[in-house]
């Protein structure tokens, strides 16, 4: 058995990060290494930490690349791997049960996450001063198999329409894998039910201006070879990859950012961990202003309101999501299959009990 590389170490400001077996293969197409993945993100660190910046988040670790079994992380755990840095924040699931969760404070807390095994990273679309309150409605653009790439296009391009017409700006990215997100920066001032019942009214409004070729429908059998809306990814405790996050696909892509002028001829195999460092050098980051506006969903909630008396009331909510005593009547699932899909969790807990941390 060949004996592991010496460790590496980086400095991050002002701290030093430990990378365990540097030369660790993590994508065997290329031989891109664990040291390889570190090294990417610090390239596009300005972006990679606008994303995550002061979030709680979801540690999805590969300890043996994208060729072995990954497994969801919710809780850091204590002792002496865990640096005295590291910031945390006390996240609530649905369930009422709770997780002190990584947050993103800097560069060095996302290396520190790399050097754990992790890929892409998965933000709450909170802020840790206000857990209960998203600054972040986000798009979830889904398309069934089969669903031409051109089709995610022309409803990414409707999705910035409908915003225009309620007031909104938002700011595309591709997911990294076969879709693409839009996410849009709101005023913390909306629930998770609030702010998820904004994403279904803009989802069916998409869906009206695209029926042939976008759907709502949150049960897979009513979907059809069209591009899902993903409205549930606003839902508490569901998180989305966050900008600059490099994805477990083929050539090792990444959820990038881009211009609205991109969209029409963006190719997601074209933005890799090995193309990114050179364009973010060149053109910086496409989402650079996101955080410049906070903007009201008073005209999506206006919406909501005309889709209810419409008789378009709620829709499914994800599995495993019992109703809080504050809550609103639900769309109870009506479907046989509830089972929660294989790459969600369940609240809070760890598959595989979190292996020891520093061990990828």
């Amino acid at each position: 058995m060949a004996k592991a590389a010496p460790a590496a170490e980086l400095e991050i400001d002002g701290r030093t990060v430990r990378i365990s077996n540097p030369d660790k293969v993590f994508f065997p197409e290329g031989a891109i290494t664990k040291l390889d993945l570190a090294r990417y993100y610090v390239s596009v660190g300005a972006g990679v930490v606008r994303g995550v910046y002061e979030r709680p988040m979801t540690m999805k670790r590969y300890p043996n690349g994208v060729t072995g079994e990954f497994f969801y992380q919710k809780r850091v755990a204590s002792g002496p791997a865990r640096p005295e840095w590291l910031q945390t924040a006390v996240v609530h699931f649905p369930s009422g049960r709770s997780a002190e969760e990584l947050v993103g404070a800097d560069l060095a807390h996302v290396i520190w996450a790399v050097n754990l095994g992790c890929l892409d990273l998965n933000p709450w679309p909170v802020r840790r001063r206000d857990l209960d309150r998203p600054d972040e409605l986000r798009v979830d653009l889904d398309p069934q198999p089969g669903v031409a790439w051109g089709d995610v296009i022309a409803v990414t391009l409707c999705v910035r329409e409908v915003l225009a017409d309620f007031g909104l700006v938002g700011y595309p990215k591709t997911s990294g894998s076969r879709g693409m997100h839009v996410n849009v920066r709101i005023e913390p001032r909306w629930g998770f039910t609030e702010v998820r019942r904004c994403a279904l009214a803009l989802a069916r409004e998409v869906e009206r201006r695209l029926p042939d070729i976008a759907t709502s429908k949150w049960w897979k059998e009513e979907r059809g070879d069209k591009v899902f809306i993903d409205y549930n990814q606003n839902a508490r405790d569901r998180t989305v990859a966050s900008a600059y996050s490099v994805r477990a696909v083929a050539g090792a892509r990444v959820s990038a950012p881009v211009h609205w002028s991109e969209v029409p001829d963006v190719r997601p195999e074209d933005l890799t961990v090995v193309t990114m460092p050179a364009r973010f050098a060149a053109i910086g980051d496409p989402a650079a202003s996101i955080d410049d506006r906070y903007q009201s969903l008073e005209s999506l909630l206006e919406q909501v309101r005309r889709d209810e008396a419409g008789g378009e009331g709620d829709a499914p909510w994800p599995p495993s999501f019992p109703k809080a005593a504050t809550e609103p009547a639900r769309v109870q699932p009506s479907r046989a299959a509830r089972s929660r899909p294989p790459e969600e969790p369940a609240d809070g807990v760890d598959r595989a009990g979190g292996a020891a941390e520093g061990s990828a």
